[in-house]
Formats: C-alpha cells, structure tokens, sequence
C-alpha cells in the first residue's frame, strides 16, 4: 500500500511539472503582427522577408504589407526587401511592430576605381565596369582575366591554347586599335601600371575596374588606347585576426578529339605499301590522362584602425592535359598600413612575389597536328628500341621529342610598392607613391643526341642552350588631391606627376656537338660546333621612359548634374624628336534624371543618368628606338691578314615618329527600376584610331633602307553594349540573380594612305605549305578588318577536280583564276558577344550557371583544308576525307568551301556549393564547391572548337596544329577561422 501511494505521489508530480512547463510555454509564445510600408509614401510593400534576429523563425509581408509571425524567443526583428535598406527593431512587450523600409542607395555609394583616385558610382560620367570578387566566374582561373570573361561587355578575352597552364589569354577591348602596336588593355595593379598578372591569385583579388572608353581611359594616356583594367588587390583590416584558407583539385578531360583514321581505315583507304604493321594512336599517347592541379593558399588579416595587415602565401601545381606540360608556381603577398600625425598621414606597403617553374616541352601546337597525320600503322619504336621517324611530308614522333627533348622556365617576378598621403589641410592632401616590379626568367634546353633533331640538324651530337631574360621596370607619382563640398556644389580635382623607366635585358648562347649526354646543358662550353665557330651566342639591353603630368576635376551640383574633365601631357622616348610630347584630353557629363522633381519619388524608375564623354588616347606599345637610326652588323672581313667586323644603317631615322592616338565618343544611360529589382546600362560609342604605325617602302637614296616606320592610317569602330542585371525572384528561402551582357561591334580600314605613303592592301594569316596558297586575310581601304579573301566554290567537275567562279560568274579550275577573280568571301571577327550568368540561393546552397557566346563570324578550317582531302595520303587523314569530301580528288586550296559559320553559346562554368552556418569559437565559415568549365559548346562548327583567336588582325583561322580542348572540373574547399 506504501509503495502504491509513493507511486502515485511521483505520477502527480510529474503530471504537476508537465502542466507548469506547458503553461511557461504557453505564456512565453505570442503572436506579433504588422505592416510594412515604403517610408517615402506609404504604401504597402509585398514580399518583404520579416525574420526573428539569431533564429530561423520568419515570414514574408501579403499583397498589402501586412505579416503575422508566432514567437516564442528573440528580442528584434529584421525586415530586408530587394532595393530597400534592412531595417531592425526591437520586439517589445507589445503584439504590433509597423516598420517603414527606404530605398536602398548602397549601390549608388558603392566605390569605382578611376586611376589616381576613386568616385562613387552615381559620379561615374564614363563608361566603366566593376567586378567585385564575390561576382567573379566560380571555380579556377588559369589567368585572372578568366575571373572576368563575359562579365564586361565589349571586353574580349579568349583563351587560344584552351587550358595550357603556361599560356596566357589574349584580351582586347571594344575591337581593333592598331596595326603594329599592343592592342591589349593596360593593367594596373595597386596603382603600378603595367603589372605583371603572374603576381595575381584569384584569392588576392578583391575587384576588377575596367575603364571602357576614351573618357575613363584618358587618364593612362599613351598606353590606354586599348581600355585599361584596374585590379585592386584586398588589403588588411582592423578588428580581431583572422585566417582563411583555400583549396582545390582540378582534372581537365578533352572535350572534343578529331576524328582521324584509326590504323584500320587507313589501311583501307590509304595507297597501297603504307601499311607499318601496327595501330597506334599517338594522340592518345600525348595525353596526360592522370592530370591533376592542386591549389593551396592561406591567408591572415588583423590590426586596429591605425595599423593594420594582410599576408597571403599560396602553392600551386598545375598539369595539363598534354604531357610535359606543367607549372608549379608559390609565392606571396604582404600589405601593411599605418596611420599616424592624428591620422592625418598614412602609409600603405605592399609586397608581392612569384616563382615558377614550367615545363613548356609538351602541349605543342606542332605535336597534335602529328597526332592527327602521323600514319597509324607505324610504331612509335623500332624493334630494335630506338624511336621510329615516319618520313613523309612534314613528319616527326612526337611521343620521341617528349623523351629525347627537355625545354624548361624558371621564372621569378617580384613587385614592391609603397605610397605615402600625407593631409596638409582640410580636404588638401599630398601622397608620393613609388614601385619596382622585376621579372626575371631562365631558359634551358637540350636535345640528346639520338633525337631527330640532333641528328638531323647537329650530326648527331647533341644541342644546348639556355638564355635569361631580365624586365624591370621602376615607377614614381606623386599626385595632389583636394575635395571640398561648398552648399550644393562638390568639387575633386587631382594634379599628378608620373615617372616610368622600363629596361630589359636578354642574354642567350647555344652550341652542338657533345660527346655525352651526361651533362645535358650544364656544361655548354664543351660542345664542339664552339671549336668549330658554329655555336651561337647573343645579348641585348633595350629602355625607354615615359614621363607625364595630369589632371582631373569632378564637379558636382544638387548631386544630379556631375561634370569630369582630364587632361593628360606626356612624354616617351620612343617617339621622334619632333613629337616626343603629346596631350590627352577628355571630358564628360553625367545628368541624374531621377532627382529631378518630374521623377522623384517615382516607384518604377528608382535611378535614371543619362552619360556622355569624348577622350583622346594613345598608343605607344611597340619597339624601342624606331625613330633612330640604328647600326647592323654587316659581316666580317678579312683585311691584311686579320678579320674585321662591319657595321652600317639597318634602319632609318624618323623624327616625326608619334604616337597612335584614339578619339572615342560615348553616350550612355543608367538605370534602376522596380524597386532595384532591375537595373542595367546602355553604351553607344564611335571611335577612331589615327595616325597608325606601320612599315611603308621608301625610295633609296635619299633614304638608306627600303623601308620607314612612321604614321598613316585610320581605322574605325562603332557599337554598342547592353548590361541587365535583375532579380526575378526572392523569397524567405530562395533567391535568384540573373546578369545579362550584349554587345555589336563594327570595324573598318578607313585609310592606309597619306600624302607620302600608301598601301593598296595588308595580308595576314599566311597558311601553311604545302602549295603556295598565299594569305587567308586581306584587308584594304574602305573594307572591313578581318575580311577573309580568296576563291568562291564553283563545285567539282567530274574527276573531282576543284572549280571556282571567275569575276564574270563563269565556272573555272583553279589554274584559270586570276587575283582579279578574288573576292571577299568572308569575315573571323565576331560581330556579336554576349553572356547569361544565373545565381539560385537556397537556404545554404548557391548554384550559378554562367552562357556565354559569340555571333556573327566564320571561320576558316584549316584541318579540313589539309587533312580533310584524300591527297594528302600517305599522311593519315581525318574521317572527312572519305566520307564528306570524298568526290573530291585534287590538291588543297583556299576558298570559301572551308569557311564555316563559328556562332556558339557555352555553358562555360557551372558551380554548386554549400556553406555552413557554425556555432564554434574557432571556425567562422566552412564553405565547399563544385564546379565545371567549358561544359558544353552548342554551335554547327565542325571542328574542334569554334573560340579561337579572334583579337587582332588574324582572326577566326582554325590552325592545322593545335592545344586540345579540354572541360575543367573542381572540388575546392574555404575555410575561414
């Protein structure tokens, strides 16, 4: 009975505690309610995500702004909508909290870099992009521009090895600049310009600027005709020190292998007494199949707000997909800064190295056009061991060169730069800013002595060199900077002084005949072509300076009419003596319609800047000394018993040498709507490109040789460029960004002549024997750049004989055309580029699928040409040559039957990652990805791949040697503690 009751006791205890906990919990839950409105108007705002602060209650505003959410823990709410400032408020004791949201000017405030200085983005009157690292293309970069590609409009980058790690990306902005000259883009890093992108790791990057047209360019003068990229690299910060470490493992794959004969179909189709007695694939053998990059970085940041640091350090291996074709590359990065004088003076320090070593044996052009035409039949060895060498037209074995060839880099490239502001009154200050960059590398090589190339070229014995080469290049600016707001006028102005010194110096010897391979190139003298007077040896030191003064004034009224104006006078060495200095002017204008009163307050278009600019730059990216008379060696001669080295003019003087220079016009418009939720810009720009350097013939005398470097010509360029950028939808969960770029261009010869000198014509693309087929590209005075030029197909005749139309329409063979029966039958520059990036968010999950394409170009298919036609057996064939092309039965020749349409749209990268939210003391942020590039290619190009060089004056020709195509795919892991 006892133990009954004592049961009953604990049962009514417990039902007792039940019952109270049930009634704590029911006193403690409540029910908050509330409407949400737009501060400016009052109206009510739907969507808008209501989330209790530190937990995951929350819900979204109704149609007309009101919410409902059941509490039971928390002390704030945060209220976030598309477009509008997040808002927090306490909770209370009450059951109502109403919130009023503004709309968000974050993005307005943001900051661009400019050169020399930074605007806010609503003061930008030009033409100007900026990629913060969070928007930069996911997964790895080979080079940092890949970081960027199809992000900017007008901005081409291309990759024309594919994935080559030693291989850079060819970039170019808003088309053709010049003939002779650089046509790329100038890169400034930190302020330095000309930086060297083998200092960059994509962790180090905190954002790109790119500088588009002639009003942003202006700035840079002589070397900004081609645009100018700014990277800001990321800097130490105040508050509690942090880590972050970095990592991932690559694997390319091909995406697309020609399609050649196996040893079977050849021996079916090839003339008989080819068959070798084997079946080898030697593309097969040139692959690395077990590549793998690895990237490792790790770096910390700390410091209070008057000193604070960032050091990085980073290894990486990268291996392609071709064998012998590696680079293993560490290196670092330090920036510190300093602020003192009661933060009146500061001082920032930055501190950059890189080491590399490559392998740059494998990954040949030339070594895949042999994987392709080597007969399949032929062993890659004798029985006896010894490497078999086919003997047909332009043959060797490739998978010898790899093993009897060693070709070498190493390479060191330092950066250090400092920069000193000092605040000598409100609003005034003064900063001197200084850099060396030094670039360094070593070449080594050494062929054994049973290569083909030895034996071939050598005898037999062997050949070595090695050969350095040295840039540096020393920087100083110092530049004056004020601001000052008086009522509703802001003025900024800048005042500078820019000195550069570049030098290079290269130094290089080889010699042959060694009695042993043992000690490769490391004993170089010991050849015997050195006893002979047949080995080589060379140097050479070459410099230039570039000298300006600049300025700039930004002027601000109401903050809705912003006026810029940029003068720039410099001077280089490498002009004649006549025009040594030149200027650089520009100015633009930027009206903010959306803060006039006709707009104001209008809910469907937030923001709305209509922008216009004019601005001269220039070009000075070609050699040294092209305005002086130079001495060549003429020879030695034998004169009373002893030799004499001769020199004389190898080049004639032009003191009128100038520089290029460019005039650009662009008009623009921004603009922001619905809420934020959509926004964009729209460019117009016209430009042209005067005084083009190039040789022209000359008469002899008066002149000493036959041809001068000098100024003729103009080309033109026009388009147009669109960028959308939008957030169809956003919930409490799930988020969806969406970008979108577009851009036409259009390029013209618009003159080659001048009083003094004319060109009736410029060739490029000069193809490969055999047959003199002569040049692929012609461009002349009034015609497009890039125009492809030869013989129009006519068909076959019945022996499978080419025919061609002659001017008059008529049906010839190809020994009745005449260079009048030529004609333009094509064009390699794409007319078109555009991308389509897509981010999803959902919960802790992101997913971003990036398109890109270009349209509008062909392109000329040189392994067709070559290896799509039966004749040139007994080099193996593609599978075209018996299927496709198969009626026809003549030698190659150039004509629009081998002009394809290139259009194509990628799914270039795709990355899907998942980052998790950590309650620990230690680990901040753990985030892990997945990604691929160059997925999937969607076009009717036949051939490898239809992205090829399309920068420049040699555009859209699919050479019979290439780097094969590969699809990337990463794994990679952040960790931030």
């Amino acid at each position: 009975m006892k133990k009954r009751s004592t049961f009953f006791m604990h049962v009514s205890w417990l039902g007792a505690l039940l019952l109270l906990s049930a009634s704590l919990a029911y006193s403690q839950s409540r029910t908050v309610k509330g409407t949400v409105k737009d501060a400016k108007d009052q109206s009510p705002l739907p969507g808008v995500t209501v989330r209790v602060v530190g937990t995951s209650t929350g819900t979204q505003t109704g149609g007309d702004g009101s919410y409902s959410l059941n509490i039971t823990s928390g002390t704030q709410l945060e209220f976030s909508y598309i477009g509008y400032e997040t808002l927090t408020l306490p909770l209370g004791s009450g059951n109502t909290v109403n919130a009023s949201l503004s709309l968000s000017s974050k993005t307005l405030e943001d900051v661009v870099v400019v050169g020399y200085g930074t605007l806010k983005k609503k003061e930008v009157t030009s033409a100007v992009t900026t990629i913060k690292a969070e928007n930069f293309n996911p997964g790895v970069a080979r080079s940092p521009m890949d970081l960027v590609q199809g992000k900017v409009p007008g901005l081409s980058i291309t990759r024309v090895n594919g994935n080559n790690p030693n291989a850079g990306a060819s970039v170019q902005m808003r088309g053709i600049t010049s003939l002779s000259g650089t046509i790329g883009p100038l890169i400034v890093i930190d302020g330095v310009p000309g930086g060297n992108l083998d200092l960059l790791q994509q962790e180090d990057i905190a954002s790109i600027d790119v500088l588009r047209d002639g009003s942003a360019a202006a700035i840079y003068g002589t070397r900004a005709n081609g645009g100018v990229i700014l990277v800001t690299t990321k800097k130490g910060k105040s508050g509690e020190p942090q880590f972050n470490f970095g990592s991932f493992l690559q694997r390319d794959e091909v995406a697309k292998k020609p399609r050649f004969l196996n040893a079977e179909e050849f021996k079916a189709n090839a003339p008989a007494g080819n068959d070798r007695g084997s079946s080898t694939d030697i593309y097969d053998m040139l692959i690395n199949k077990k590549n793998l990059s690895q990237y490792y970085t790790l770096s910390a940041t700390g410091g209070t707000e008057k000193s604070n640091y960032r050091a990085a350090g980073y290894y990486n291996d990268g291996e392609g997909i071709a064998k012998r074709n590696s680079r293993k590359q560490y290196g670092g990065r330090l920036n510190v800064n300093q602020t003192g004088l009661q933060g009146k003076m500061t001082l920032q320090a930055n501190l950059a190295a890189n080491f590399n070593k490559a392998d740059l044996l494998g990954g040949s052009n030339g070594d895949f056009e042999q994987a392709v035409q080597r007969n399949p039949t032929a062993p890659v060895k004798n029985p006896d061991g010894t490497f078999l060498e086919t003997t047909a037209f332009n043959n060797f074995n490739p998978v010898a060169r790899l093993e009897q060839e060693l070709s070498e880099r190493d390479q060191q490239t330092i950066q250090a730069d400092g920069k000193v502001t000092v605040e000598v009154y409100k609003g005034l200050r003064v900063s001197a800013f200084g850099a060396i960059v030094r670039n360094n590398w070593n070449d080594r090589q050494y062929r054994l002595r049973a290569s083909r190339s030895s034996q071939v070229d050598y005898q037999g014995g062997g050949y070595a060199s090695k050969a350095n080469r040295v840039e540096f290049d020393k920087t100083f600016e110092s530049v004056i900077d004020y601001n000052n707001t008086f009522g509703e006028h802001s003025i900024t102005a800048l005042a500078g002084y820019s000195y550069q010194y570049s030098t290079i110096e290269t130094y290089n010897a080889n010699n042959a005949g060694f009695l042993t391979d043992a000690f490769q190139d490391w004993n170089l003298g010991n050849g015997l072509y050195r006893t002979l007077g047949r080995s080589g040896m060379g140097s050479n030191k070459v410099d230039n300076t570039l000298v300006a003064f600049f300025g700039r004034v930004n002027y601000t009224f109401r903050q809705k009419y912003f006026a810029q104006a940029i003068l720039r006078h410099e001077g280089s060495s490498r002009f004649g003596a006549n025009h040594k200095w030149a200027d650089f002017p520009a100015f633009s204008v930027g009206w903010t319609l959306s803060e006039e009163d006709f707009l104001k307050g209008n809910r469907t278009i937030n923001q709305l800047k209509l922008r216009a600019g004019y601005g001269v730059t220039g070009n000075q990216g070609f050699a040294n000394y092209q305005s002086l008379i130079l001495l060549g060696t003429g020879g030695a001669y034998l004169q009373n018993g002893s030799w004499f080295e001769t020199y004389g003019p190898s080049r004639n003087p032009n003191p009128d040498l100038r520089w290029e220079k460019k005039k650009e016009w662009n008009i623009g418009v921004d603009f922001s709507l619905l809420n934020n939720r959509l926004s964009g810009s729209f460019d117009v720009y016209q430009r042209k490109t005067e005084d083009l350097l190039s040789n022209y013939d000359t008469q002899l005398p008066p002149f000493v040789t036959s041809q001068i470097f000098t100024n003729v010509g103009t080309i033109s360029n026009k388009g147009f460029e669109i960028v959308l950028s939008g957030t169809p939808v956003q919930t409490k969960n799930f988020t969806y960004n969406v970008d979108v770029t577009f851009n036409r261009q259009q390029n013209e010869m618009t003159s080659i002549h001048n009083d003094q000198y004319r060109l009736e014509k410029l060739e490029f693309g000069s193809l490969p024997s055999p047959g003199a087929l002569g040049n692929a590209i012609r461009v002349v005075e009034g015609g497009a750049l890039g125009n492809f030029f030869g013989k129009r197909f006519a068909g076959f005749d019945q022996n499978g004989k080419w025919l061609f139309y002659k001017k008059d329409g008529s049906k010839v063979v190809a020994g009745q055309i005449t260079q009048d029966d030529l004609g333009v039958i094509g064009n390699g520059v794409p007319k078109m580029m555009f991308s389509w990036n897509n981010v999803f968010r959902y919960k802790n999950w992101d997913l971003s699928l990036f398109f890109r394409g270009k349209l509008g170009y062909d392109i000329l298919n040189l392994q067709e040409l070559y290896f799509g036609n039966k004749a040139w057996f007994p080099n193996n064939v593609l599978l075209s040559a018996i299927t496709k092309h198969k009626g026809l039965n003549d030698v190659p020749q150039y004509s629009d039957y081998y002009l394809e349409k290139g259009d194509f749209m990628k799914l270039d990268n795709i990355a899907l990652g998942y980052s998790f939210k950590l309650k620990s003391d230690y680990i901040r942020s753990i985030r892990i990805y997945a990604a691929g590039r160059n997925v999937a290619t969607f076009t009717k190009y036949s051939g490898l791949d239809p992205e090829l060089e399309d920068n420049g004056l040699t555009t859209g020709i699919d050479a019979r040697g290439f780097y094969p195509r590969t699809r990337s795919y990463t794994i990679g892991l952040n960790i931030g503690f």
